[in-house]
């Protein structure tokens, strides 16, 4: 690999002696890991490598995921590189709380932070590309969490209809990238001297805007996979400078982690300018975090959490509920035979019931109106409706435990490649006719629909694979 010979000055002239080893890190191979998602029913893996636990990351555990394993598949693992896993762990919302992730595509931290919230409370989570929404949404239903909303909006969209409403925001910052350098030598080709600093300043207006949303009283939390000072230390310093009503909250370190560098938030120090004995800065940034790839297993995060005092003056914040959709007497007919017929013990809040053209969603507990955004999901999708029936989303699927359907079906390996190629099965077994919940290992897999000794098939057309 070779590196940009401004960079290595750069990091030569802050990181002094660490700069070799800093550098020598680069040409190490990578650590692959993934979290277990504790909202599946069964949370044993099936057949994926176990290779230990990542020290920083509740649910972490280093190893390779294959995307075609029935633990991927049925949302039980997430693959996360190390060092991205503990900004879930700073965040560690709480069940009930209404929390924001703002720029959360392709979606790993979304789900680890879904994943300490246990399907109560909001989750919010967005991305302003409609294409990278799109994947976000994938694994968002993928995981079967069901308490989210998907958007793809922009801050400022976003603000405007959601003044002061959360009580955490994650901000895991587009940057860059320095930190994927070694996953992803391709990014090396993007970085120029200039372009830390020209991040840095779609930063600063990000975050303008998410300092709209959060309540007084509210944790904001930023991340970025960059080791620029331009777009950490200096941009929590420029925070708290222009919002003196936020606090730095002392990040605890473990196993490697290291202090922020409070001397890096002067620029005139960064750029080689200033003599460090000279320079003024903040002390508390020492409590923001550094994650350096020669001193532990991961690529690389800076993590800054802040804390918005509850004394904040605040302007009137009026953000209204969600109103339901009224479905139509069939609509409604097919549904509740769909429940009483499929479902155990499922109960049906009509007042959070939101129709996208034949598609039907349960929205979250306590969301606030989507009136006027882009919304890819709002809540749990039950299914649709079609001419005289209804047909449960896949979603469902993956979202409830099988004790919750009249009937499952635990397949075996051959079974689920034959399901997942979207083959139809010849199975014995005392059913009815109707829907059944397709279960591998212990956790929901998609739909089947039984009919004289055979299980049609409902597995999407768009996820279906062939496994030699």
């Amino acid at each position: 690999m070779t590196l940009p010979q401004s960079y290595k000055n750069k990091y030569e002239r802050l990181l002094g002696d660490e700069a070799a080893a800093f550098f020598a890190s680069f040409t190490q191979s990578t650590q692959k890991a993934y979290r277990v998602n504790p909202l599946k029913n069964q949370t044993q893996l099936y057949a994926t490598p176990d290779n230990g636990q990542v020290p920083y990351g509740k649910w972490g555990h280093f190893g390779s995921v294959s995307g075609r394993s029935v633990d991927h598949t049925n949302g039980v693992v997430y693959s996360q590189e190390p060092s991205a896993q503990f900004v879930g762990e700073v965040v560690q919302p709480q069940p009930g709380e209404k929390v924001l992730d703002l720029s959360a595509a392709p979606g790993g931290k979304s789900t680890h932070l879904a994943a300490f919230m246990q399907q109560d409370g909001l989750l919010w989570t967005n991305e302003i590309f409609l294409n990278r929404a799109k994947i976000l949404n994938e694994n968002i239903e993928r995981m079967g969490i069901y308490n989210s909303i998907v958007s793809s909006q922009k801050p400022e969209e976003l603000s405007a209809k959601l003044p002061q409403f959360f009580d955490k925001i994650l901000i895991d910052a587009p940057c860059s990238g320095e930190g994927m350098f070694r996953k992803d030598p391709d990014a090396i080709s993007y970085w120029s001297e200039s372009y830390p600093a020209e991040c840095a300043q779609r930063q600063r207006d990000i975050l303008a805007e998410a300092v709209k949303m959060l309540k007084p009283g509210g944790e904001l939390v930023y991340s970025t996979c960059t080791f620029a000072p331009e777009e950490d230390e200096q941009m929590i310093a420029w925070l708290l400078s222009e919002y003196p009503d936020f606090s730095v909250v002392p990040i605890e370190k473990v196993n490697g982690i290291a202090d922020g560098r409070p001397e890096w938030a002067d620029s005139q120090y960064v750029s080689g300018i200033s003599d460090h004995s000279q320079t003024t800065h903040m002390t508390e940034l020492k409590g923001t975090a550094r994650l350096w790839p020669h001193l532990l297993e991961g690529e690389g995060h800076f993590v800054a959490k802040l804390k918005l005092s509850t004394d904040t003056v605040t302007s009137d914040a009026n953000v209204t509920t969600i109103q339901s959709s009224s479905l139509t007497a069939q609509q409604r007919d097919l549904l509740t035979a769909f429940i009483k017929d499929t479902l155990i013990d499922f109960e049906l809040a009509e007042d959070r019931l939101i129709l996208f053209g034949d598609h039907v969603y349960l929205a979250p507990t306590g969301a606030p109106s989507i009136k006027g955004m882009r919304i890819l999901r709002v809540g749990l999708e039950l299914g649709s409706f079609k001419t005289k029936r209804f047909e449960p989303a896949h979603a469902l699927a993956l979202a409830l435990a099988p004790h919750q359907f009249q009937q499952y079906y635990e397949m075996n390996d051959a079974q689920w490649r034959q399901f997942v190629h979207g083959d139809v099965l010849n199975v014995e077994g005392d059913f009815k006719k109707g829907w059944v919940l397709m279960t591998m290992n212990g956790n929901g897999a998609g739909f089947g629909k039984y009919v004289n000794g055979q299980i049609k098939n409902f597995y999407p057309k768009g996820l279906r694979f062939a496994i030699k």
